[in-house]
């Protein structure tokens, strides 16, 4: 059973979805039948990469909110982040477009660590305060995980993977995706936003129910959202 995740590497309900969803898995009887695919969407395409400029003060300015405030608002996502082993440093965060991570993320697919390349990007985000738009520190982080150097950096002197990462999020609106993260259970169910565990067991357990029905409707989890951010960009 396939498991398709549309999801940004700057999204931080992202990194806590999956955190979820890995923890349902786990508890999972069949986890060793279930293929996860990593979907790309870009919360904001046309933004800017700026090295020297912090999520916080990016938030703070473009909402127009004070630093106070902007930490006051951000610190309840900070410690949902905790509660699930994570840890997030927005003052660190770099503000990054998004395009060569995703093209990256498709290019490890092709060695077989596409998980691990997504997780070391949110991690290299979130975590680390690195730049996740810049050439040298993709090539470091996708050598880590396995993929080879020279494929790197063809992709990255190229537009390799540009349409395969436009086409996810073509995907993304004809399915009607709303938010990220999103998860879509071998195209029969789906999970909206970072919701509470037992949504991510119970629609799993139905998924495996249908999956071997071979029924093809897709049904929204509970019809509510989770935590999530937009399709405008807007997590806050």
């Amino acid at each position: 059973m396939k498991i398709e995740i549309w999801s940004d590497v700057v999204c931080p309900f992202c990194y806590i979805g999956k955190r979820k969803m890995e923890k349902a898995l786990q508890k999972f009887p069949f986890k060793d039948k279930v293929e996860i695919e990593w979907k790309s969407f870009q919360l904001n395409p046309d933004q800017k990469t700026r090295p020297g400029v912090s999520t916080l003060e990016d938030l703070s300015k473009s909402k127009g909110w004070s630093m106070e405030q902007t930490r006051q608002i951000t610190a309840n996502v900070v410690e949902m982040a905790k509660s699930e082993g994570l840890t997030f440093d927005f003052d660190k965060a770099v503000v990054a477009n998004t395009k060569n991570a995703h093209r990256l993320i498709h290019l490890a697919n092709e060695f077989g660590v596409q998980d691990a390349m997504k997780e070391r990007l949110l991690k290299a985000y979130f975590t680390d305060g690195l730049n996740v738009d810049d050439g040298e520190t993709l090539l470091k982080l996708g050598k880590e995980v396995g993929v080879p150097e020279g494929e790197i950096k063809a992709m990255l002197e190229s537009n390799q993977f540009e349409e395969a990462v436009d086409q996810d999020i073509y995907e993304s609106r004809q399915i009607g995706v709303r938010g990220v993260p999103f998860f879509v259970l071998d195209r029969k169910f789906g999970i909206s936003g970072a919701q509470p565990d037992d949504v991510f067991d119970q629609t799993l357990e139905k998924a495996w129910t249908e999956y071997t029905k071979n029924n093809p409707v897709l049904d929204i989890a509970s019809g509510t959202d989770g935590e999530s951010c937009d399709v405008d960009g807007n997590c806050w």
